[in-house]
């Protein structure tokens, strides 16, 4: 998904009228006016220029107006800073300047010296094709909105609007858009204005297909060929599309929007959920062997959102403040259960055999359970965790590798366990497949506004519990405290047992020596080791260079066949350079601690387990 210290008694009210500003404590009356116009005079220097035509509430004109930048925005948990690209802010009422000051990082304060009509204007970098960042270069721009464009302070819930002034000879489109030339929009919140991630180019290319009498627009920008995979591309999304729709019935929109990029730079990969888009980033071309399914399995995923996430929410996923990182306990289920259904659909919709699918969950458990921080971290601190390990930066070295497991796949692990024990105590009657489809349709469908965001509410924990109860006619509480909020190991065994299938272990090397190299660099600089390995456990440490083991010296070539010579429990002279000095360290080798993971056929496998089996893969 950056993420000032005061003395307490002298500044408790300095503090506490900082905090109102920042949360955006809500202003009298909704503005006349808030007018968007983003230009791109200059493309090559990755500038867009961006100004905010203003009409405050009729009355009494507000002495100042604040302007702020987010910090994230939707779908990417951790901190961005946007306002670390903003350059050349002015403020202006006709052809007269009105004074202006940065009060903090994000936060612009305007002096209306009492006029009612004023325009901001600023610069906006961006140079980095992304699901949460903008790009803007000689042959095409793209934002996704947050990283762009201020919101007045306590008039986010305002209707807004945005103008596009396009290079000559490009085009502009999103989510919203009714027409393929258009270039004014209109929004009736800045949240909603924030979430359409718009192409700008003269060369992307779009294909249409209805199903279920709903219409899909699935937009491509190549930099390089295609390979004619283009057809096969809108072919198979719209059996993903299909299968996604018979589990959750209609979709709440009547347009949808795919807006592929195929970058060719070997490094721009992303995906990002929408309310009536996605925008699925590769760093390839849609020629090359393997994109097609990547895309596709990134598709899954990101159109699983349009229920979940998007429409059923945790309660801290709209609207938002934007001055603090998102805290939910819920991405677990927003994330991994969308990661969960992302694969079981391409099952579903054909794309995969049950041999496919049942290969990418051994991947997944192999991930979650050879990662040290799955023994630390519940699915529910690691939700809470997202500020720190959703793709983020971080200048300070960490312990998050030893300590943390990501809330995608541990989330992706829960969803399969629970679907498994739901089927299995209700003789496969019901699934998790019902407890989704009951929470959206209560808590989205049919629930009260909580507020101007969206329909209905968004959910808690709490609520989450008790549905899997409802669904599964037994309490699920214990399960919850146990294996989601707690660490206990999944209770894999019993769960795959009712479908007929359990889970083979096997040790992916004789031993354990705990050591890790860094992946560049020429020399043996050992990487952050795993606390509980045998390296650590012996006193070496992160930084060590390796010189000699056994009392032979050794390279990158061959310092691991080095270590192959002994098995546990054997005890190794190991020579590092540590801080210019040499150091001797006696290593005992362990036991191996890494596993693969291989989902066979029980013996006698029951034809009740099958027909649960096929329940499950096929969702019929």
């Amino acid at each position: 998904m950056g993420r000032v210290r005061v003395s307490f008694a002298a500044s408790t009210l300095a503090v506490v009228t900082l905090a109102l500003v920042l949360i955006g404590t809500p202003q009298s009356g909704a503005f006349t006016r808030i007018s968007y116009t983003l230009s791109m005079t200059r493309p090559t220097t990755h500038l867009f220029e961006v100004s905010i035509a203003l009409q405050t509430p009729a009355g009494t004109v507000p002495a100042n107006v604040d302007l702020q930048m987010p910090m994230w925005q939707p779908g990417r948990y951790s901190n961005a800073d946007f306002a670390k690209n903003v350059q050349e802010f002015s403020a202006s009422t006709g052809s007269q300047p009105l004074p202006f000051e940065k009060i903090d990082s994000q936060t612009w304060r305007v002096q209306t010296r009492g006029n009612r009509t004023f325009n901001v204007a600023y610069k906006v970098f961006g140079n980095d094709l992304s699901g949460t960042y903008a790009q803007l270069d000689g042959t095409h721009g793209n934002f996704n909105g947050g990283e762009i464009f201020m919101y007045v302070v306590g008039h986010k819930r305002d209707a807004v609007d945005l103008r596009i002034q396009k290079p000559s000879g490009w085009r502009a489109i999103n989510g919203s858009s009714e027409t393929l030339d258009q270039a004014e929009w209109k929004y009736p919140n800045y949240e909603i204005l924030i979430d359409n991630p718009t192409e700008i180019g003269p060369d992307w290319t779009v294909d249409e297909f209805t199903t279920g009498g709903k219409k899909y627009r699935v937009v491509v920008h190549s930099r390089g060929p295609e390979g004619g995979q283009r057809p096969a591309l809108v072919r198979d999304l719209r059996r993903i599309v299909e299968a996604e729709v018979e589990m959750w019935g209609p979709p709440d929109f009547d347009r949808y929007t795919f807006l592929y990029h195929f970058a060719a730079d070997n490094k721009s990969f992303d995906g990002m959920e929408h309310l009536v888009s996605t925008q699925i980033i590769n760093g390839g071309n849609l020629g090359d062997p393997g994109v097609l399914g990547r895309m596709l399995e990134d598709s899954a995923h990101e159109f699983f959102h349009v229920w979940n996430v998007k429409r059923l929410r945790p309660a801290a996923l709209g609207p938002w403040d934007w001055t603090r990182p998102a805290n939910t306990k819920s991405l677990w289920i927003a994330e991994g259960l969308t990661q969960y259904y992302g694969n079981l659909m391409m099952r579903r919709a054909g794309l995969w055999d049950d041999r496919r699918y049942l290969s990418e969950l051994e991947g997944s458990l192999e991930y979650v359970e050879n990662s040290p921080g799955v023994q630390l971290m519940s699915a529910v601190d690691a939700s809470l965790a997202a500020p720190f390990i959703d793709s983020a930066v971080h200048r300070q070295q960490t312990n998050l590798s030893n300590t943390s497991v990501t809330y995608y796949i541990k989330g992706e692990l829960v969803g399969v366990v629970m679907d498994l024990t739901i089927r299995g105590r209700t003789n496969g009657r019901q699934s998790l497949d019902d407890v989704l489809r009951q929470m959206y349709d209560e808590l989205y469908v049919k629930a009260p506004n909580a507020s101007y965001y969206l329909k209905g509410r968004g959910y808690s924990e709490e609520d989450f519990v008790r549905f899997m109860s409802q669904v599964s006619r037994t309490d699920m509480q214990t399960f919850y405290d146990r294996y989601i909020q707690g660490v206990e190991p999944l209770p894999y065994d019993a769960a795959f047992a009712v479908v007929g299938l359990r889970l083979e272990k096997i040790a992916e090397d004789t031993m354990s020596t705990g050591i890790v190299i860094e992946r560049t660099g020429a020399g043996l600089r050992l990487a952050a080791l795993p606390t509980s390995g045998a390296a650590a456990r012996s006193g070496l440490q992160q930084g060590d260079q390796l010189v000699s083991i056994g009392g032979s010296l050794v390279t990158r070539a061959n310092w691991q066949a080095a270590l192959e010579r002994y098995k546990p429990g054997d005890r190794v002279k190991v020579q590092v350079e540590r801080y210019g000095r040499t150091v001797d360290v006696d290593l005992v080798i362990a036991e191996p601690d890494r596993f693969s993971y291989r989902l066979e056929d029980l013996p006698d496998v029951s034809a009740e387990a099958r027909r649960l089996r096929a329940g499950w893969l096929s969702g019929k």
